[in-house]
């Protein structure tokens, strides 16, 4: 049995153990205190292991950034990608609007923080993180202070020597397999947290997910069906739902079983070729969008972190929004290719409120247990729109 439980898929051992977390919590609840330690170390996991993610891998990514400067119409389809990452945050938040997600956190009531009280204390928030002692930065999980540094070192880090670079993305994969390693053991933990959770909240936690699942996937439709299709045919000049549904339904289905744009790119680099893109463009686009083309990652991001807003009852302006949404969508292009690397990002954004790193893990956790439908569409998304502005730029390109 444990042999064959082994050989299970990350996503059937996390559905697995949500449901004896439900069974636990529903069945013996004087049990869950036992079954706590579970949640409590991989949150402590989590944190632990998130600000040297940030600070590594966007170390890396800048260092080494190379693309062919030949890469036929490189420009305006990392144009559309940026645009399409904004347009992803914003949407995020006019579904907050619309339909206000709040979660079931252990401790919210019991921490005590300081939100910011106007667009002017985000401001100042987020230039004095920007400015903090790296080291300090990293142990206080400062993400904001952390970001700036590896942009900066990274930038710094492109002139230096081609071994240089390889040590930086050794450093990286090295992390990455530590991720994995903790994402391993995610059941586990989730385990743990779901049958605490329900223990002590019952249907109102079933409610709260339920919720938060709608408005994610929700989100994520609206962009792949509205937003991604006007801003094609803003490019194609006609009408672009069969573009549209081509690419989701050869791209977005795979990628939604294998849950990773990088295992995806071999499928987009034979649709591109099919759909007649040279391949000197798809061959450095494609690859570089399943890296840095995050749309789905940035409404996880957006939305997970108002949820956490709203149940910490801060309020929030339509112009801190909006810094949100750059935020999120920056982040989102430093999501780690594993399972639910987006979620790790989620603290970044939460740090631009103030919220505390105790929290912000609780919210990641909670992403986990619905990450078996969340980080699949995401991923989805993700990979079919990469495709998609690449088919839709080399048309334009020919008429």
């Amino acid at each position: 049995m444990f042999s064959i439980l082994l050989r299970l898929s990350l996503v059937t051992k996390i559905f697995i153990a949500i449901i004896l977390g439900f069974v636990v919590a529903f069945l013996f609840p004087n049990m869950t205190p036992y079954f706590s330690i579970f949640g409590e170390i991989f949150i402590k996991a989590l944190k632990a292991v998130a600000p040297i993610l940030v600070f590594v891998l966007v170390i890396s990514s800048i260092a080494n950034f190379n693309v062919e400067q030949s890469a036929k119409n490189f420009k305006p389809i990392l144009f559309l990608y940026i645009v399409s990452m904004l347009f992803a945050a914003f949407s995020a938040v006019i579904a907050d609007l619309l339909f206000p997600t709040t979660l079931v956190l252990a401790s919210s009531a019991d921490q005590a923080f300081q939100p910011p009280g106007s667009l002017n204390d985000v401001l100042k928030n987020l230039i004095l993180s920007f400015v903090s002692n790296p080291v300090v930065a990293l142990s206080e999980a400062n993400f904001i202070g952390i970001l700036a540094w590896a942009i900066i070192l990274g930038t710094a880090f492109r002139h230096s020597s081609q071994a240089t670079k390889t040590v930086l993305q050794d450093c990286a994969d090295a992390i990455g397999k530590v991720i994995h390693l903790v994402i391993s053991f995610a059941p586990i933990g989730i385990f743990g947290l779901v049958a605490v959770t329900f223990a002590h909240s019952g249907i109102e936690t079933l409610k709260s997910y339920s919720h938060l699942l709608l408005v994610l996937l929700g989100t994520m439709f609206f962009m792949a069906l509205i937003v991604n299709p006007i801003m094609v045919a803003c490019v194609i000049k006609k009408n672009p739902y069969p573009l549209v549904f081509k690419c989701l339904r050869e791209s977005g289905i795979t990628a939604f079983f294998t849950r990773s744009s990088a295992a995806n790119i071999p499928v987009n680099l034979d649709l591109a070729r099919r759909c007649g893109v040279d391949e000197s463009t798809s061959n450095v686009i494609i690859p570089l969008g399943s890296t840095v083309n995050m749309c789905g990652a940035a409404i996880t991001i957006t939305v997970l972190t108002l949820a956490t807003v709203n149940t910490l009852g801060i309020s929030v302006d339509i112009w801190t929004m909006l810094i949100l949404c750059v935020v999120a969508s920056i982040s989102a292009c430093g999501a780690s290719g594993v399972a639910g690397g987006s979620l790790l990002l989620v603290p970044v954004a939460c740090s631009l409120f103030g919220i505390s790193s105790d929290i912000a893990m609780q919210v990641v956790a909670i992403g986990m247990v619905i990450s078996v439908l969340q980080d699949s569409t995401e991923t989805a998304l993700n990979s079919s729109t990469d495709v998609l502005f690449v088919i839709a730029v080399d048309q334009a390109s020919k008429t």
